[in-house]
């Protein structure tokens, strides 16, 4: 019966699914949200039943982490929609945290494009609170990123932020809020793109929201991750613990903490807990870096499961440690680094080294596939017997090697604090 329900649920989100994907387009194709709800109408009117069923939903989905669990997850949330549909003004806000928690859903498999016709959908709603809208942009920005259709996400990021230059409405508090994440958006996007000046004014005024208690957790990780990668540890580290003690909380400050896909609080706490175990690696506190990436991995695995790339993102954060470690004081770590590499790699499901040298390789977390393999090249070429191997791999990485901000050696080799990589593992990119 229940494997009945399954293929059902399998064929009901699937046909759904595919109905949905002609209102959008997938790299560059979004809704405006200038001329919609302004501000004053940003808090969304919790709906209880709805609140159940997503939570209902999420439960059953990762209770077994399998194909036909999240689909019957999803089918319970297309019921809900349906059941939402027609019955009063107020419901949209009902209809739009549904959608919200289909694309959460459908990203956490992989299944990128579905999701964000999801969020799309939430843009599409007519009187959905401004919340929502906000939470959806944030979740697409995240998404296009994590697809490599950067332009698109910058373009997404612009649009978010346009309407609240046009509403001059940063009186309300929660408006504020929300306006830091857009800016957050804007600012990550600047990041992948390598473009610290640009990204240091997206960030500005984000220190005021942490010192008074306000920020999110999206918005210190990200300003953490800017920090970060412009050499100031000490602040990073702290803003990477905000966004950790603030994303744990189990009761939301307020609506306009509501979010989707990789900028669920569970996402943020991984990428968090992720990053700052890698700025231990770079300040040389190998010891603390790897009781936290401990602590990142088992998050990952228990979240997302054993074999999704997430967990492979963060063996390589660990591996890239044991490497550093090595260089630094010649710890003899070759074969714990030559299986965590090997292991994420296959994680990451990276392509064969007879792949074409420098061809455009068309899949997802590309860079950090291609850190993994640069990082795996030097455990290999330390071994008289493996060189030829590993310079075979080297050259296959540093040909394929995109990253605008740092070059492959710099990323490997940490000579600097304003020239590290940073692993954000909610979009699977190197900042």
């Amino acid at each position: 019966m229940l494997r009945l329900a399954g293929k059902r649920a399998v064929a009901a989100a699937a046909s759904s699914c595919s109905s949905l994907r002609s209102h959008t387009s997938l790299c560059n194709s979004f809704s405006p949200i200038t001329n919609r709800p302004h501000c004053t109408n940003a808090p969304p009117n919790t709906n209880p039943v709805a609140v159940q069923m997503i939570n209902y939903a999420f439960s059953h989905a990762r209770s077994q982490k399998s194909d036909g669990s999240y689909a019957e997850a999803l089918l319970v949330l297309e019921q809900g929609i349906s059941n939402f549909q027609g019955v009063d003004k107020s419901s949209e806000d009902a209809i739009g945290m549904v959608l919200l928690a289909m694309a959460t859903l459908l990203a956490e498999r992989g299944d990128y494009v579905d999701a964000i016709d999801k969020l799309q959908l939430v843009q599409e709603l007519n009187v959905a609170s401004i919340s929502l809208r906000v939470a959806a942009m944030e979740a697409l920005v995240g998404l296009h990123l994590q697809m490599e259709k950067d332009i698109a996400a910058s373009e997404i990021a612009d649009n978010c932020l346009q309407f609240f230059k046009d509403n001059h409405e940063d009186d309300d508090a929660t408006c504020r809020k929300l306006h830091l994440r857009a800016k957050a958006m804007k600012g990550l996007v600047d990041l992948v793109n390598g473009n610290l000046e640009s990204a240091k004014s997206s960030y500005e005024g984000c220190h005021y929201s942490v010192d008074d208690g306000s920020c999110f957790g999206q918005v210190a990780l990200s300003y953490g991750e800017f920090l970060h990668s412009s050499g100031d540890f000490s602040l990073a580290k702290d803003l990477y613990q905000k966004a950790i003690k603030v994303s744990q909380e189990k009761n939301a400050p307020d609506s306009s903490s509501v979010a989707a896909a990789g900028m669920v609080s569970e996402e943020v706490i991984l990428g968090a807990t992720c990053a700052l175990g890698q700025l231990h690696t770079h300040s040389g506190n190998f010891q603390e870096a790897e009781e936290v990436l401990t602590q990142a991995l088992k998050k990952a695995e228990e979240h997302f499961g054993l074999n999704h790339p997430k967990v492979g993102a963060v063996l390589t954060c660990m591996a890239l440690l044991y490497g550093h470690n090595a260089r630094l004081h010649g710890a003899s770590s070759l074969l714990i680094q030559e299986g965590l590499y090997r292991r994420a790699l296959d994680l990451l499901k990276a392509p064969t080294l007879d792949t074409d040298v420098g061809a455009d390789i068309q899949t997802n977390r590309s860079d950090v596939m291609v850190l993994t393999r640069g990082g795996y090249a030097q455990a290999l070429q330390v071994q008289q017997n493996r060189k030829d191997e590993g310079e075979r791999m080297k050259k296959w990485a540093e040909n394929t090697w995109r990253n605008r901000r740092l070059s492959l050696y710099q990323a490997l080799e940490i000579t600097e604090p304003s020239k590290v990589p940073v692993i954000d593992t909610r979009i699977e990119r190197v900042l």
